[in-house]
């Protein structure tokens, strides 16, 4: 088990686990950085001002479009991609066997949407598709917090967005400030703390128990044939068989 800490500042590499939920997690600071397929690329810009092109130009199967990105937004790119920028430092994780679906979203809301623990908050910033995918979260907890001590069933890499706190395991503590990354391993007994100020944190899960699946999700739930959900009616939904795995890209 293990607790360890980096920097957005500094180069670092953290290879992700357990073997069901392979990752690789980055830090990136400005120039050019290549994000190739196979898999899915998910990304929190801490600052500076940085492009996000999706896809490989005139000669791929997918059309190239560029967006631009500051601090506290946040991406998820599958397939080929890259991010480019001077000033720009984001923590990048790499889902090789995972196919999301594109999507941006930030800034950062400044509390969470989302009850959590202790007086945390929580707000779900890239949601799993379906039930058991990768999921990016931003935490809030406010000044005066004493976490429970818990574990997680996988690891756990985040960035300090903001504020201060300390993480603490039975045998160690550190003190956390904005920029710092932590890497949190499965079933690693830990807690965030604070004292005199809040501290705002965004995590990557690589695994989910929340989401939909083929048979409870609200388009399914809400079409009514004669009064009835299509959720109780097996015999005219679609098999699960028929539905790609990796939709088609643009």
């Amino acid at each position: 088990m293990t607790l360890a800490f980096y920097s957005v500042q500094t180069p670092a590499a953290v290879t992700l686990g357990p073997e069901g939920y392979p990752g690789l997690g980055q830090t990136w600071q400005g120039g050019i950085l290549e994000l190739s397929a196979p898999g899915t690329h998910v990304g929190f810009v801490y600052q500076g001002v940085t492009t996000l092109t999706w896809g490989r130009g005139e000669n791929s199967n997918q059309r190239s479009q560029s967006f631009e990105l500051t601090g506290g937004m946040y991406f998820c790119l599958p397939g080929d991609g890259r991010l480019a920028g001077q000033n720009g430092r984001a923590l990048i994780i790499t889902c090789p066997t995972y196919w999301g679906m594109f999507s941006l979203g930030g800034p950062l809301e400044p509390a969470g949407r989302l009850a959590y623990i202790d007086g945390g908050t929580s707000s779900l910033l890239i949601p799993p598709v379906l039930m058991g995918d990768p999921c990016l979260n931003a935490m809030y907890f406010p000044a005066g917090v004493e976490q429970t001590m818990h574990t997680h069933p996988s690891d756990r890499l985040g960035v300090v967005v903001a504020g201060a706190g300390m993480v603490e395991t039975p045998d160690k503590t550190r003190q956390v400030t904005p920029g710092d990354i932590f890497w949190i391993s499965a079933h690693q007994l830990h807690r965030f703390c604070t004292t005199d100020s809040p501290l705002t944190i965004v995590v990557f899960h690589p695994d989910s128990e929340g989401g939909f699946t083929h048979r409870d999700n609200p388009m399914l739930r809400r079409t009514l044939v004669e009064g009835v959900s299509a959720a109780e009616l097996p015999e005219i939904q679609t098999p699960i068989e028929r539905v790609s795995p990796h939709p088609a890209r643009c």
